[in-house]
């Protein structure tokens, strides 16, 4: 089965003929250095805040842009503001994903807090909610107040487990009773009334979101600004991962191979017709075929602080399938809110019967995998502005 980060397997054969010595080479390419905040996050920096933070930039995040800078103030307050150079003005034009990209960050945040005997007091948008982009003014202010008796969060546990699983699943659906046990771990200690989470195995309903995300996956792909965005994050092989540890990152060796081999870059990423844009086409209507289940969160409108709340719940979601033993794959491309995605967007909310003001504010594959490594990460202190 070929992996989304196995780009290509079929100009593999040519590589042979670069010998067993290209062979060793390239499998000595490791991206360890950048899969290292992984393990780092247990450390102790001697600051609580720090300490926490180390877990909140594992969270998940649009094209792991990781778009998070922190200011700390005082002893025990830090501001929370967004790079805005790692914005997607492409994919996401009023950076809806981003923000839902802080929410999951500052729950990782809180977990991480609580479970050292601190409650976090989150303040989202202190100088207001920014529209219709977001700019210079912060995300959040925060305070860690010390309180022993605060109440550990059970999925804090999940963290340094929790994946995104893009990769073919196992031909087998997620049953009524998982995704019971699912939302269970996911709401039962942070419910939230103005956001929901739904999700089917229901056979011609799948099918139907299968199709429509397929075609939405195919218009992003098919769009030249919003396919050169992802293309342009792409970071190919070991030295580049190690390098830019964010952006959408294909290693391994069989992409090593093919990158010293010349049969991928970025050019060829991004050319119809090459066997690497081609191939990428392949591998995503693989993935799709092979999965039986989807999910999708719902708030009840669009503001800024609704967006914020789906961070928070999309990432418990995860966390929550981390615990059940479940794989989950965010696919939102059909949420993506350019001009050339809007009657697909429309229908998608249609067939969910979810109108405005409501949104779907993720949409997700379920199902049955094993595990990849987790993604690349910049160490915690390149995001505290004044370290």
């Amino acid at each position: 089965m070929v992996s989304r980060r196995q780009v290509l397997v079929t100009g593999g054969a040519s590589l042979l003929l670069l010998g067993g010595g290209f062979g060793a080479y390239v499998g000595t390419r490791s991206t360890a250095k950048a899969r290292a905040p992984w393990k780092q996050a247990a450390a102790g920096f001697g600051d609580p805040r720090i300490d926490a933070l180390a877990y909140a930039i594992l969270a998940p995040n649009p094209h792991n842009r990781q778009p998070w800078q922190v200011r700390l103030e005082g002893d025990d307050s830090f501001t929370v503001y967004c790079d805005l150079e790692k914005r997607l003005p492409h994919t996401d034009p009023p950076n809806r994903q981003i923000t839902i990209g802080f929410g999951t960050f500052l729950e990782l945040f809180r977990q991480a807090a609580a479970e050292k005997g601190y409650r976090a007091d989150i303040t989202p948008f202190p100088q207001g909610e920014p529209q219709p982009v977001l700019d210079e003014r912060p995300i959040a202010s925060v305070t860690m107040v010390k309180e022993p008796s605060v109440q550990r969060d059970p999925l804090f546990g999940t963290i340094l487990n929790r994946r995104s699983t893009k990769e073919a699943f196992a031909p087998r659906s997620v049953d009524d009773e998982t995704f019971a046990k699912l939302q269970t771990l996911a709401f039962a200690e942070r419910s939230d009334p103005a956001i929901s989470i739904a999700a089917t195995s229901d056979v011609d309903l799948v099918a139907k979101l299968r199709a429509l995300n397929w075609q939405a996956w195919s218009v992003e792909y098919d769009t030249a600004l919003t396919q050169k965005e992802s293309v342009d994050l792409m970071r190919i092989g070991a030295a580049e991962i190690n390098a830019s540890p964010d952006g959408i990152d294909l290693g391994g060796p069989m992409m090593e191979a093919l990158r010293l081999g010349g049969v991928i870059s970025r050019e060829q990423l991004a050319t119809k017709g090459t066997q690497a844009y081609e191939t990428g086409i392949s591998m995503y209507k693989e993935m799709l075929d092979n999965t039986s289940s989807f999910g999708w969160l719902t708030s009840r409108d669009n503001s800024r602080a609704a967006q914020l709340q789906s961070g928070a719940a999309w990432v418990r979601i995860n966390q929550a399938a981390t615990a059940l033993g479940l794989a989950m794959h965010p696919v939102s491309q059909i949420l993506q809110e350019f001009p050339e995605m809007a009657a697909l967007y429309e229908e998608y909310h249609n067939v969910l019967d979810v109108a405005d003001p409501a949104r779907v504010q993720g949409f997700f594959r379920f199902g049955y995998a094993a595990a990849p490594d987790p993604a690349p990460r910049w160490p915690v202190e390149s995001f505290i502005l004044n370290v």
